[in-house]
This record gives structure tokens, C-alpha cells and sequence, in this order.
């Protein structure tokens, strides 16, 4: 009988410790894209750094770090990159 419990317990315990290491980053309404996919740029990353949608055919912004271009699914994304870019740039 107390097996069940203790499976039962670890199971929730790992769920919620990888549940914390997924950014919960939620869009406002309003993104403020232009509403056109930017062409013929070449970005370092294959998904928004940040909410980590990926971005092939659906490139609306990008940012320059590091001489690296990447990027993004919205503006809201580029800026919270902006904030802190080392947190999310590619090694």
C-alpha cells in the first residue's frame, strides 16, 4: 500500500522540478509584430530564446549580441532577450 504513495510522490516531485526549468513566458495580447515574416536573414537559433517557439517562417524580430544575430517571434521576446542576453545566448 505504500508504494503506490511513495511512486505516486516521486512522480509529482520530478514533474514539478522540470515543470520550474521550462521558461513560463506568456505573450501579452498585443505583440506589436509588424504582421510580415522577415526574409533572407540569417539567425544563430532555430527558436525564440525565449518562450522557445520555433521561429522558421515566422521570423518577426531580431537582435544582435556578440556579433550573433538571433531571432525572435515578437518584439515582447526581444526585449525580455534584451534584458538579460547572456542568460540567453548560445554558447
Amino acid at each position: 500500500m505504500k508504494i503506490p504513495i511513495v511512486l505516486a510522490a516521486l512522480l509529482s516531485i520530478a514533474l514539478l522540478s522540470c515543470a520550474k526549468e521550462t521558461p513560463q513566458v506568456k505573450h501579452k495580447t498585443n505583440m506589436n509584430t509588424s504582421g510580415k515574416n522577415i526574409e533572407n536573414i540569417t539567425v544563430v537559433n532555430t527558436e525564440d530564446p525565449i518562450c522557445h517557439m520555433k521561429t522558421a517562417g515566422f521570423l518577426k524580430d531580431t537582435a544582435v549580441y556578440q556579433n550573433k544575430t538571433y531571432g525572435f517571434c515578437s518584439v515582447y521576446c526581444k526585449e525580455e532577450f534584451k534584458k538579460n542576453p547572456e542568460q540567453y545566448a548560445q554558447k
